[in-house]
């Protein structure tokens, strides 16, 4: 039974092994049917992804950053969502795979580190029988070799005493312990991209870095392409290669992460990272927020979808939708009617500052 699976795997994924981007997706939609109508999680999102390189993908709650990477992933339930556009791993078509199809595929070419490992990890099984099984079920490998490995990997996460940890249950962990153990599974069968969605979530800021720090030298090792989804633009800024930014569903700026922070486009952008905490600020300072919620993605509003929270909105942005604009950079790209830097933009910055809204118009304007 395993020389079957391992033939299975051999067989799909040697396909991988092209000479264009590893990833490649193409107004990609998720749809959600529900008793409202179809929420548009996933609304035409196009990029690729290098070998080795980097993605970060940044948006609020409800933006659909964790829906895109299960579609790609092939994690969504089969009932209930309609999927629609192309995702190439390789040469091999991905969208529309059964669970069934893509199981070769999980673990040994593309892998997920979820956001809350307490609730990933089995609670009733040690976390060598979790970290060997993958290595059994794909690699076929004995259980002394898988021991082995399993071992090997927690002491490349850098957890102390690893022999010790396999033979202790989730519970018995910290939280960065058990993330350190969700990433070990994830790298066990060498994949060729890493999702990690939200890995730093309720983790202490020093551990925080040591987990983005290790994500990032694995990936650096291994050359393995990852995928980064955070809603905090600080945590991307020194751990990926590109910045995806999406709301509502939509890719709204996409550019290398230099040229990202250097030249920001799209005013949601600015916005996010304007709400990030300055260490600088003074005691007490109240936090800049984007006004307003997210739009109902079963009714989502004409124009821009930003429009309805955007200080820089014109008529013309809740009429006509902004397609995906190329800046200067051929690589940067952006949905807005009047960017950043534009002199409709900047004219409204002043209007902001003259009526004593810094909150809204930084000096700063990127």
């Amino acid at each position: 039974m395993t020389q079957s699976r391992t033939a299975i795997r051999r067989r799909d994924t040697s396909r991988t092994d092209s000479d264009g981007p590893l990833l490649e997706v193409k107004d990609l939609q998720t749809h959600f049917k529900t008793g409202r109508g179809m929420v548009r999680a996933v609304d035409g999102v196009t990029f690729t992804l290098e070998r080795g390189k980097a993605l970060g993908v940044v948006g609020e709650s409800g933006s659909g950053k964790t829906v895109l990477a299960r579609t790609i992933m092939g994690l969504l339930p089969r009932q209930n969502v309609h999927t629609a556009g192309s995702v190439r791993f390789g040469d091999l078509d991905l969208l529309g795979r059964s669970a069934r199809e893509m199981r070769p595929l999980w673990g040994t070419e593309m892998a997920m580190v979820f956001q809350d490992p307490m609730s990933s990890l089995n609670p009733l099984m040690r976390i060598g029988k979790q970290i060997t099984e993958p290595l059994r079920f794909h690699m076929g490998m004995g259980k002394s070799d898988a021991l082995a490995t399993a071992e090997r990997l927690l002491r490349d996460v850098r957890i102390p005493e690893p022999a010790r940890r396999l033979r202790q249950y989730p519970h018995e962990l910290s939280g960065g312990m058990r993330q350190r153990v969700m990433i070990a599974i994830a790298l066990a069968c060498g994949p060729n991209m890493l999702f990690a969605d939200e890995p730093t979530t309720a983790l202490d800021v020093t551990v925080q870095a040591q987990i983005l720090d290790l994500i990032d030298e694995q990936r650096r090792d291994r050359n393995m392409a990852v995928i980064l989804v955070t809603h905090d633009l600080g945590v991307v800024a020194n751990y990926t290669d590109e910045i995806a930014v999406m709301y509502a569903g939509r890719l709204v700026e996409k550019a290398p992460t230099k040229t990202l922070f250097a030249d920001m486009k799209m005013p949601y952008t600015k916005a996010l990272l304007r709400s990030i905490p300055k260490l600088d600020l003074p005691s007490h300072t109240r936090l800049a927020t984007i006004p307003g919620r997210p739009p109902d993605l079963v009714n989502p509003p004409q124009g821009c979808r930003f429009a309805p929270r955007c200080a820089y909105a014109r008529d013309r942005c809740t009429q006509e939708e902004p397609p995906l604009i190329t800046a200067d950079d051929p690589q940067h790209t952006f949905a807005c009617w009047f960017p950043v830097g534009s002199p409709e933009h900047r004219a409204r910055d002043e209007e902001l500052a003259a009526a004593g809204n810094v909150a809204l118009a930084p000096k700063d304007a990127s």
